[in-house]
């Protein structure tokens, strides 16, 4: 099923580019850590994992560089959720000394989550780029308005879906956010609170919905096959380790930074204007889909 990636055509690099200019490298390595200790904060502040920043800057670094191809998305997300495994961990490791996680409904979720993981990783295998920038810049301005006009007390019941339901909605949340790659919080945080879960509560188990769809989809991903000159160098599958290793050595340290913020403020003004940010930055990679 990961065949399909083989056979896309691909522009290859930019001649120009590959000789890697150290300007531009330097100027690269520099905005991956930034973003790398932004997405940290915000993974223990919000349960985002951070992915929803990093699968843009990714982007962006990667066509600055002169890699752009019908596959570049995918090495997009698979970098990005292979630094959600140890983001989400080690938030979920933070979350858990101060008592928030729900243990319950993350073992409940879990396993729907990471077989929907394993689901999004045969999805994302038979689209190009331009599709995935589409749902990721749907999907994301779709959550960008929730977290920017949604209200706390907005509920569709008590608690979270048991049994088939919970199992659908569970797989269905994995499937989506690996074909975004975003990990599991993105989606997890608002469909909790909307089920009745404390925010604080929230956050710290969408940590573990991270971990749940991120460690099925890295496994797939690094099973891809790109096509030659498809990906930038370092690049194992469909992760490129020299990214990875730029963004988690800032979102290791930056994480139990969110931890604290998130357990000593108020969420809500935080969470809109992140859902602003958000906005704005899914009609820019929407203007890539359309060719802008």
């Amino acid at each position: 099923p990961l065949r399909p990636l083989a056979e896309q055509a691909t522009t290859g690099p930019n001649p120009e580019v590959t000789m890697h200019d150290p300007t531009l490298l330097i100027e690269m390595t520099t905005l991956l850590l930034v973003i790398g200790a932004f997405a940290g904060v915000l993974a223990g502040l919000l349960g985002v994992g951070g992915g929803i920043v990093l699968v843009p800057a990714f982007y962006f670094s990667f066509t600055a560089l002169g890699f752009d191809s019908p596959a570049l998305m995918q090495v997009c997300l698979g970098t990005s959720l292979a630094t959600i495994i140890f983001t989400s961990t080690r938030a979920l490791l933070l979350h858990n000394r101060k008592g928030a996680v729900d243990w319950d409904n993350l073992r409940q979720w879990a396993p729907g989550i990471a077989a929907g993981a394993v689901v999004g990783v045969l999805v994302t295998a038979q689209l190009k780029t331009t599709a995935l920038l589409l749902i990721f810049g749907s999907f994301a301005g779709l959550v960008g308005l929730y977290m920017r006009f949604g209200r706390d007390h907005w509920r569709l019941a008590d608690q979270l879906p048991r049994g088939p339901v919970g199992w659908v909605m569970s797989a269905a949340l994995g499937c989506l956010s690996v074909v975004m790659g975003i990990g599991g919080g993105t989606f997890g945080v608002p469909l909790q609170t909307l089920f009745g879960v404390p925010i604080h509560r929230a956050v710290a188990t969408a940590s573990g919905f991270g971990v749940a769809s991120a460690v099925p989809a890295v496994l797939g991903f690094l099973a891809f096959s790109l096509p030659a000159g498809a990906a930038p160098p370092l690049t194992i599958g469909a992760v490129n380790l020299a990214a990875f290793g730029l963004v988690i050595g800032t979102t290791l340290i930056t994480t139990p930074y969110g931890v604290w913020l998130a357990h000593r403020t108020n969420p809500t003004r935080l969470r809109r204007m992140f859902g602003l940010f958000l906005v704005l930055v899914a009609l820019n990679m929407l203007r890539k889909a359309a060719g802008w």
